[in-house]
């Protein structure tokens, strides 16, 4: 199995287990004299049954994203910085958002808000970092489906 199919795999287990959250939570109470739809010893039983797998599969994506070297990091390290430049990227974003708006002003007695910095200069830094996010997602996403997974 390559990293890619076990990430999907990895999405689906932590989904089924949300939604056996929601049914536990759903059924944990019912009126006096009703029963639950679905009775909470049966949840937790597949619930017991999934997490296992979940920690098992997660643990050997992590083992795996360690010990692959791509371009002199591993992919733990890509990823990590995939991670913060997402953060420094989107805060760059909302940043450039409050210096290009315009402020409408209806008089000339009303006061006049004026940016601090140049929109396209930092335009110009977005367009940079976002180059960057995408050729590591892209190099993350090529050894995601040729990277074997770790027994």
């Amino acid at each position: 199995m390559k990293i890619a199919e076990a990430l999907n795999l990895r999405a689906d287990l932590q989904k089924q287990v949300e939604q056996l959250k929601e049914r536990l939570n759903v059924n944990m109470q019912v009126q006096e004299g009703d029963k639950p739809a679905e009775q909470p010893e049966v949840l937790f039983q597949t619930l017991d049954e999934l997490i296992p797998q979940l920690e098992d599969l997660i643990v050997r994506i992590n083992l795996t994203n360690t010990r692959t070297i791509v371009d002199g990091k591993s992919l733990t390290a890509m990823l990590a910085r995939k991670d913060v430049l997402k953060i420094k990227l989107d805060a760059y974003r909302a940043a450039y958002s409050s210096a290009v708006v315009k402020a409408d002003r209806y008089s000339r007695n009303e006061i006049r808000f004026i940016p601090t910095v140049k929109g396209e200069d930092l335009q110009k830094k977005i367009d940079k970092m976002s180059k960057e996010y995408r050729e590591l997602d892209m190099k993350i996403q090529q050894a995601n489906w040729a990277t074997d997974l770790e027994q």
